[in-house]
């Protein structure tokens, strides 16, 4: 179902997509690709919801295009929107999103963020600057770049790596590794053979076997910090 997001100063509001387990359980925000809350971004919301958890897609590309829904293929104008975004202020978005969340009856109010491709990149930067309760990314463009926030990382953080990404690099995941090699609360994960956007179901990318693996550690992860 579609929802409406109240801004965190209360001076607006803006969409999301939202899927709600049979039962009451804990929350989760996903974060979309470059692409915007698409068929794919739903998809994985609904996939969640089958899984025990409310999971709700804000569009954060509101402030541009609201309700934008691109293909894969449309990844040069996905990337010129992504430029013109302010990635600060999309993480104050996010925050309002769990904080509907958090209220939603469906929802026990312990919520956890999940991003891919940009939307990887901004779960970590929530949990350098909000409070989710744990926060997961896959595949993460650009967290490498953020890395004087990491001193400010607030909850559990778990990372999925393509190990032949070239938008995420093996030189950046070194990077993310080193930053927090010694914090126990950070989980990082690689890919063998795997590339860019490979839990993307029905994308060019896509491995079945890996993004099922990956999928499952997220749940688990979910449960234990979301309990």
């Amino acid at each position: 179902m579609t929802v409406r997001i109240p801004t965190l100063d209360g001076q607006s509001e803006f969409g999301g997509y939202l899927a709600t387990p049979a039962q009451k359980g804990a929350g989760v925000v996903i974060l979309q690709e470059i692409f915007g809350v698409n068929t794919n971004i739903r998809a994985v919301c609904d996939w969640f919801a089958s899984q025990g958890l409310a999971a709700l897609a804000p569009d954060l590309y509101w402030r541009l295009e609201p309700n934008l829904e691109l293909a894969e293929s449309d990844v040069e104008r996905a990337r010129g929107l992504r430029q013109k975004v302010d990635d600060n202020q999309v993480s104050d978005d996010i925050a309002a999103a769990m904080a509907l969340l958090t209220k939603h009856p469906q929802c026990t109010g312990r919520v956890g963020v999940v991003g891919y491709c940009w939307g990887g990149m901004l779960a970590y930067l929530t949990a350098v600057r909000h409070t989710p309760a744990a926060a997961v990314g896959y595949y993460g463009v650009g967290i490498e770049q953020k890395l004087s926030l990491a001193k400010n990382l607030a909850c559990p953080l778990l990372l999925h790596y393509a190990d032949l990404d070239k938008f995420a690099p093996p030189a950046a995941v070194a990077q993310v590794r080193e930053t927090y090699k010694d914090d126990p609360r950070v989980t990082i994960h690689g890919y063998a053979d795997c590339d860019h956007a490979f839990a993307r179901k029905n994308g060019h990318n896509y491995r079945p076997e890996q993004a099922d693996e990956a999928n499952l550690r997220t749940l688990m992860f979910l449960t234990e910090h979301l309990s």
